[in-house]
């Protein structure tokens, strides 16, 4: 069983093991966080947390009964009832439906908890898996768009209609 979390102080560590497990796996889809990210966690953890309370963005953890985290969710960018959403899922935690289960939820907080009335994503085309996810999450593509040099797309979510957590 998992659970999204919205993030705090002491999901830290737990949050920190997760990113260095899965560093390779995850710089295979989207660019790398670089080492600065990892040896100045502490401080950027604080900083998100600041800017979580300031209310412009919303960050979560997905967790397993034991307080693992097998991924996150985020809101960023929140402005003017709107938010991007980024993603990620621990490498032995894919294909299980997990990313799917918490993109669609973290669609129902963006409007229930959040307000929010649309999300934007991006992806690369080269990551099926992801255009998949935000496909089943409701999402619509929107345009095309490079990322770290590589082709990607831009999706869309309004969250005003009656199934936005779906």
């Amino acid at each position: 069983m998992t659970m999204l979390q919205r993030l705090r102080a002491d999901h830290a560590p737990a949050l920190l093991a997760f990113e260095r497990e899965n560093r390779a796996y995850f710089a295979a889809f989207v660019p790398d966080r670089g080492d600065v990210y990892f040896t100045g966690f502490d401080a950027r953890h604080a900083e998100l947390l600041a800017e979580q309370a300031a209310g412009e963005h919303h960050f979560h953890i997905l967790a397993d009964t034991s307080g693992a985290v097998l991924g996150r969710v985020n809101l960023v960018d929140v402005a003017d009832g709107s938010a991007e959403l980024g993603y990620r899922i621990a490498e032995r935690a894919s294909g299980q439906g997990l990313a799917t289960s918490a993109v669609r939820e973290a669609c129902g907080l963006a409007r229930s908890r959040y307000g929010l009335r649309s999300l934007r994503a991006v992806t690369t085309v080269d990551n099926p898996a992801s255009r998949a996810v935000l496909a089943r999450a409701g999402f619509v593509v929107g345009g095309g768009i490079t990322l770290g040099g590589r082709p990607g797309l831009r999706y869309a979510r309004d969250l005003d209609d009656e199934d936005a957590d779906i």
